[in-house]
C-alpha cells in the first residue's frame, strides 16, 4: 500500500490549503536534522516534505484522492485518452531541504530554531501564505530518448541538471544536481516525468518544474507500435515462391525461427508471435506481439527463356 500523506501530516482528507502549509511548517521544523538529532527525524524530515509537495500542488493532490500513491507515481490516462494514450507521471525529487527552504523563504533554518522551541505553530504566522501568491515559472520541458531495450525491462537513469539557487543574503548560485529517473517496463514515448520546482530560483518567483518526456530512441532493427514490436524480413522472391526459413530477431535476445512450409509469402503477409512484443504500462506482465512484416526483393529483369518456362509453370491467376 502507498503512503498516506494525510496521515503523514496529520490532517484530514478535506484539509483546506492554509492547514496544509501550517501542518508542513510545524513538522518541518520538528523534524529538520539540523534540530532533531534522533535516528528517525530524517527520514519523517523527508516524508513530510513529499506529503507537502503533493498535497499543495491541486493537480497532484487531485491524481493522489483519486487513484493514490500508485497512480500519482505510475501515471494515468487523461480523462479523454485511451489506454495507449502517454502517461503524466511525478516523482518526489528527492531533497527535502529544497522543500523547507522553498517554504521558508530560503533562510537559514537555524534563525528559525531559536525561536521554534516555544512557538504557538497553529497561530503563527505561515511564510508559505506569501510564497502561495507568488506565479510559478513555465515548466522546462527535456526530450528523453530510451532504447526499446531499457522500455522493455525498465532501467534508472541518471540525469545532471544545472540550475541558479538563491544563497546567505539573496545571492544567486549555480550549481549542479543529478536527478534520479525510474523508467518503469512498457513506457510509452509521450510519458511525462515532473521534478517539481528544480528550476532557477530567482526573487518573488516560484522556480519552474523540470519535466522530462520519455521518446523512443530508433532502432536498427524494430519498430514500436503500441505495446507490439515490428521487424521486417527482408526474403528474395525465390523464398516468397518456394518456401524459406528465417531466422528472426526478438527484443529479448534469443531468436524464432520461422518456416513458410509451402505457404506462399506476399507483401501483405503478417506473422504475430505473442507475448514476444513490450509489456503492457500498466500490466507489466501482459505483452504485446512481436510482428513479422515481409520485404520481397523482385528481380530487375529475367531471361525470356525463364520467362516461357515461367508461363507454363505458373497458374493463371
Amino acid at each position: 500500500m502507498g503512503m498516506d500523506f494525510y496521515k503523514t501530516l496529520g490532517i484530514s482528507r478535506n484539509a483546506k490549503d492554509d492547514e496544509i502549509r501550517k501542518a508542513y511548517r510545524k513538522l518541518a521544523l520538528k523534524y529538520h536534522p539540523d534540530k532533531n538529532k534522533t535516528r528517525e527525524a530524517g527520514e519523517r524530515f523527508k516524508e513530510v516534505a513529499e506529503a507537502y509537495e503533493v498535497l499543495s500542488d491541486k493537480k497532484k493532490r487531485d491524481i493522489y484522492d483519486q487513484y493514490g500513491e500508485e497512480g500519482l507515481k505510475h501515471g494515468v490516462p487523461g480523462p479523454q485518452s485511451d489506454s495507449n494514450s502517454p502517461r503524466r507521471t511525478y516523482q518526489f525529487h528527492g531533497d527535502p531541504r529544497a522543500t523547507f527552504a522553498q517554504f521558508f523563504g530560503f533562510c537559514d533554518p537555524r534563525e528559525l530554531f531559536g525561536a521554534a522551541f516555544h512557538m504557538d505553530f497553529d497561530n503563527s504566522p505561515l511564510p508559505g501564505e506569501e510564497a502561495s501568491r507568488l506565479e510559478q515559472d513555465p515548466p522546462i520541458e527535456h526530450d528523453l530518448y530510451v532504447a526499446l531495450e531499457d522500455i522493455n525491462t525498465g532501467c534508472s537513469k541518471k540525469m545532471q541538471i544545472s540550475r541558479i539557487r538563491i544563497v546567505g543574503q539573496g545571492l544567486p548560485r549555480k550549481e549542479t544536481k543529478v536527478l534520479n529517473i525510474e523508467i518503469k517496463p512498457g513506457w510509452k514515448s509521450g510519458t511525462k516525468l515532473t521534478f517539481s520546482r528544480e528550476g532557477d530560483e530567482s526573487p518573488n518567483r516560484i522556480p519552474a518544474d523540470i519535466v522530462f518526456i520519455i521518446r523512443d530512441k530508433p532502432h536498427s532493427l524494430f519498430k514500436r507500435d503500441g505495446s507490439d514490436i515490428c521487424y521486417t524480413a527482408h526474403i528474395s522472391l525465390k523464398q516468397a515462391l518456394c518456401g524459406a526459413t528465417i531466422e528472426l530477431p526478438t527484443l529479448q535476445g534469443d531468436s524464432i525461427i520461422y518456416k513458410s512450409n509451402g505457404e506462399i509469402i506476399t507483401p501483405h503477409t503478417v506473422k504475430k508471435y505473442k507475448d514476444r512484443g513490450l509489456p503492457h504500462s500498466k500490466n507489466p506482465s501482459q505483452r504485446g506481439s512481436l510482428c513479422v512484416k515481409f520485404d520481397i526483393e523482385f528481380p530487375d529483369k529475367l531471361p525470356h527463356r525463364l520467362v516461357a518456362s515461367l508461363e507454363q509453370l505458373l497458374p493463371n491467376c
